[in-house]
């Protein structure tokens, strides 16, 4: 299916973009992409991706090899011709690892690559010379400047778990209360250990992934969890993180559908969270606790096809977040999963256009529909045959082959530019047929105004950009990802030539002081 096709019945939602109602125009006429500064939505904490799982063995690699990683994923240096060397990530996310690499074959996960080591060994002690990729990975973020990282937990360690497993049976948690103590206090003596090893602020921790799922097929580490069992980890954790006056603040709930946000559906006992979790008014409300970040984080897998229905369920998202006092949310974790109705099917790997496409309309939706403060991938860095890398490399623990990705620099038109602390603003561009989508950002610090425009037809597009003056902006420069740019520089003048099935961040300078 061509990709301009999944934007059909985009008019037919009365879909808003940045504000503005969709409308009617000829396909052959320019566009027209008003900003409005005056206007404000949601402030942006970060741009992210993770760790897992290939960083302990690429952070092993050749110097050359995972420093050039490293610069894609992390740098904003400019190379000579003024193109970008990295797409700037502004949070890198840590996988704490239960320990099934320690086990090896015998922790019942059959993919090497999926397992994750633990600071904690068999003797209780702890070793900070373990999990040593991925903390080259920790050093090498800080070097190139990002601001801000996480740590997340896939399982507790297997010392602390009831069938000695980083992953469980029969779908049951695999922790009893008992443990949540030596849970907290294993995560916070890690964050501690980071620090003193490396000089890394951990901001955020994630003690519990996706705790809808099964979570008993050996296929990685994992653990399942219903809402009071999250809320009562979360309140020990706390305890741990205020007594040892410790920064970072606990993230909930990494939902593994948008939907368990909402209701329980299909999980009961798991779902609903906003309101059990962050609503004062909830059962097993959390929300209020000194430790924990005023935050709800849900991943965007499987509820981005088709676009009708991404919508509907962001806009609820968006009013149900919005009706609890100061609470924000993350998308917290995505890469192309399923079939998606037919529209990109997430197996086979793609470095082209078709997916980074595909991913930047769903950025695009969880931005401007839901009103996500963070958007953060999966798998910074894959070996498989799937669409869930941003980095591609050979399956080898010492040094293989490794590509970049379209859809790397796509994120990278969001990532690099728009930093944690802009704005979103109103941003209404009138396209007939909803080929085109823009999103608008201002850095309230300096006056910079950054647009981010996809273009999915298979034909240049004509965009005049102006203010809500009616009046052009003037300064501006472009940074295009198409079928044959990366991130590549380009001068603007009054209007913008959108590239077929493109991805252009304009960059607006602030106007002159007199």
């Amino acid at each position: 299916m061509m990709i301009k096709h999944y934007f059909k019945g985009l008019l037919a939602t009365g879909f808003l973009i940045g504000g503005g109602q969709a409308g009617a125009q000829s396909t052959t006429a320019p566009l027209t992409l008003t900003i409005d500064t005056r206007t404000t939505f949601q402030t942006i904490d970060n741009f992210s991706a993770s760790d897992a799982w290939a960083g302990q063995f690429v952070g092993l690699w050749p110097d050359a090899k995972k420093d050039s990683i490293a610069d894609w994923l992390f740098s904003l240096d400019t190379l000579a011709d003024g193109s970008p060397k990295g797409i700037g990530l502004s949070m890198w996310r840590f996988n704490l690892g239960g320990g099934s690499t320690q086990q090896g074959d015998s922790s019942g996960i059959r993919d090497e690559w999926r397992r994750a080591e633990s600071f904690i060994g068999a003797d209780g002690q702890f070793d900070f010379n373990r999990q040593a990729g991925q903390q080259w990975f920790l050093k090498a973020a800080k070097q190139r400047g990002v601001p801000q990282f996480l740590i997340f937990l896939n399982s507790p360690p297997v010392q602390y778990t009831n069938n000695q497993k980083a992953y469980t049976q029969g779908g049951k948690c695999n922790i009893e209360p008992a443990v949540y103590g030596k849970v907290s206090d294993y995560i916070v003596r890690s964050i501690e250990g980071l620090q003193k090893k490396n000089g890394i602020c951990i901001q955020y921790i994630s003690p519990v992934n996706e705790p809808q799922w099964d979570w008993s097929d050996g296929g990685q580490e994992g653990n399942p969890y219903n809402n009071t069992q999250i809320a009562g980890l979360v309140r020990t954790l706390n305890d741990a993180l205020v007594s040892r006056r410790l920064p970072a603040k606990i993230l909930v709930t990494e939902a593994g559908h948008l939907k368990y946000l909402l209701r329980d559906e299909d999980k009961p006992g798991k779902g609903n969270q906003v309101q059990d979790l962050m609503d004062p008014t909830g059962a097993n409300y959390i929300g209020g606790l000194k430790a924990v970040s005023n935050t709800i984080a849900g991943h965007s897998y499987f509820s981005t096809s088709p676009f009708r229905d991404a919508i509907t369920l962001r806009q609820e998202l968006a009013r149900r977040v919005a009706s609890v006092k100061g609470l924000s949310y993350w998308q917290s974790e995505y890469c192309i999963l399923g079939d998606n109705g037919g529209e990109i099917n997430g197996s086979r790997r793609d470095t082209g256009m078709q997916s980074a496409l595909y991913v930047a309309r769903t950025i695009h939706t969880d931005l401007a529909i839901a009103n996500a403060t963070a958007w953060q991938w999966w798998l910074s860095i894959s070996p498989y045959n799937y669409k869930d890398g941003l980095v591609y490399i050979d399956k080898s623990k010492t040094g293989g082959q490794y590509q970049d990705s379209k859809l790397m620099w796509a994120l990278g038109n969001y990532s690099r530019f728009i930093r944690p602390g802009m704005q979103r603003i109103a941003a209404t561009l009138v396209s007939p047929d909803s080929t085109c989508l823009a999103t608008a950002y201002k850095d309230v610090k300096t006056g910079t105004v950054v647009a981010v425009l996809i273009n999915t037809a298979r034909t240049t597009q004509t965009v005049q950009v102006n203010e809500h003056t009616g009046k052009a902006f003037t300064r501006a420069r472009a940074y295009v990802t198409s079928p044959n740019k990366k991130l590549q520089p380009q001068s603007v003048n009054n209007t913008l030539l959108l590239e077929p099935e493109s991805v252009t961040t304009l960059v607006i300078a602030s106007p002159r002081k007199k």
